[in-house]
């Protein structure tokens, strides 16, 4: 190094290495408050997982939205926002928002739940805002989910009491307007509007349909004890016939009766019940292609209810009805098999009557005493809830009983579906 020149003070030389030795301590401190916080992290999923385990309090069987049932408005760069009847209440929750059936990538730029206020879905889409809360989706308040996939909010703690509506308001970015995941049987009014008013206090002026979109479950951490009971099924049991927004299903009246007996207060009602859905076929997924998605991979499920078959026989051809009939019993085997490898109690329901509707013939109304015989006889199921039986005309066994049947003489109304919940013996469901 040349001496310095006159007049010109040197620089003060720093010590070898003094920038790398700063910058090496900046990397080690905030190494060190990463692993800290990642640390507290991990310690609280610990401390969770202690708690007990997630159960899912709602949730519906997802499939493609037909033409006919697709948003009458565009979702994109609009809220929705949807109102759900959960089961079992709980202190830390988790939502879960479903593209499978999607071909382009669904937007979520912000999601917030909230509790029903006033006339809710059934008013102006009213909540109340003091329980207003925003989701989190792997730290970030928005999240894109690839055509396909499903997403899991992060978990996020909220005071949710038992048997009650909770708003799930999404406001999306980019979304298809053709090709959505939903379900169409919500049987409760949904809000369509322009703009973010995710935490709005109610939708005022927006579009309505009676359909949910993206949405399909929300779980709770719950205690040990507490576990979920899945009810496969068609429109029954998805609710043709019950009363908008007046959550009146079938399901629904079990979930009351499980909630409000204390053996049972642990027990949430979770509905796979799809409305033109079959065992080999119909609307959305056949139930032997949706069985392990919509009962096995249900969180914390115990017991499962099987109660479908009666659009596989409304739609056979009299010459195969016998052997429909020993193909579903075949089917309704497998199910139960795999729910016992799963450790899930399985029951089997008996088929309603379907007499004086299009369905009916003689060979079909064969098929069905053929597998209602079986189920009241089998050895493969924990058990038989004998719906027929409830529900059916105590002189013409092939009717149903005219103050339980809504006119089509298929599906039943309001107070047909309280006595088939009211007759289940709620002894099933204690451990």
């Amino acid at each position: 190094m040349p001496p310095a020149q006159s007049g010109v003070s040197p620089v003060p030389r720093q010590p070898p290495h003094s920038k790398t030795l700063r910058r090496s301590g900046w990397l080690t401190n905030n190494l060190v408050a990463f692993l800290i916080l990642l640390n507290l992290c991990w310690v609280q999923q610990i401390t969770f997982a202690a708690e007990g385990h997630w159960v899912t309090t709602w949730g519906c069987g997802p499939q493609l939205t037909e033409p006919g049932n697709l948003p009458p408005a565009p979702l994109a760069n609009s809220t929705l926002r949807q109102f759900v009847h959960t089961t079992l209440g709980g202190k830390l929750l988790r939502a879960r928002f479903s593209n499978a059936y999607g071909t382009n990538s669904v937007t979520i730029n912000s999601a917030h739940v909230a509790l029903s206020s006033g006339a809710g879905s059934a008013g102006n889409g009213d909540i109340n805002t003091a329980t207003d809360k925003a989701l989190t989706f792997r730290g970030a308040p928005a999240v894109v989910i690839p055509p396909g996939e499903v997403m899991l909010s992060d978990p996020f703690e909220y005071a949710l009491p038992a048997l009650t509506n909770v708003a799930v308001s999404i406001y999306f970015g980019n979304i298809s307007a053709t090709t959505i995941n939903g379900h169409p049987g919500s049987r409760t009014t949904s809000f369509i509007k322009s703009g973010n008013v995710a935490s709005a206090a109610n939708m005022t002026g927006a579009s309505t349909t009676a359909h949910w979109y993206v949405i399909t479950g929300i779980d709770v951490l719950a205690d040990a004890a507490s576990k979920a009971v899945v009810t496969l099924g068609d429109s029954i049991t998805d609710g043709r016939g019950s009363t908008t927004d007046g959550n009146d299903r079938w399901p629904d009246n079990l979930a009351k009766r499980l909630i409000t007996n204390a053996p049972t207060a642990g027990v949430s009602v979770v509905n796979m019940g799809i409305g033109g859905n079959a065992i080999f076929g119909g609307l959305g997924p056949a139930a032997v292609n949706r069985f392990d998605r919509d009962v096995l991979n249900q969180s914390g499920v115990r017991w499962l209810i099987v109660f479908e078959g009666v659009n596989d026989i409304g739609g056979v051809a009299d010459s195969g009805a016998p052997a429909l009939a020993t193909n579903l019993i075949a089917a309704y085997t497998q199910f139960a098999n795999k729910a016992h490898a799963r450790n899930i109690r399985a029951y089997g329901a008996t088929i309603t009557p379907f007499g004086g509707n299009g369905y009916y013939t003689t060979a079909r109304e064969a098929a069905r005493q053929t597998v209602n015989a079986w189920f009241r006889t089998n050895i493969v199921f924990d058990g038989v809830i004998d719906f027929d039986a409830i529900v059916r005309d105590p002189v013409t066994l092939t009717n149903l009983l005219s103050t339980y049947d809504t006119g089509d003489h298929l599906h039943l109304n309001p107070t047909g579906y309280r006595a088939m919940a009211d007759a289940i013996d709620l002894n099933l469901f204690t451990p």
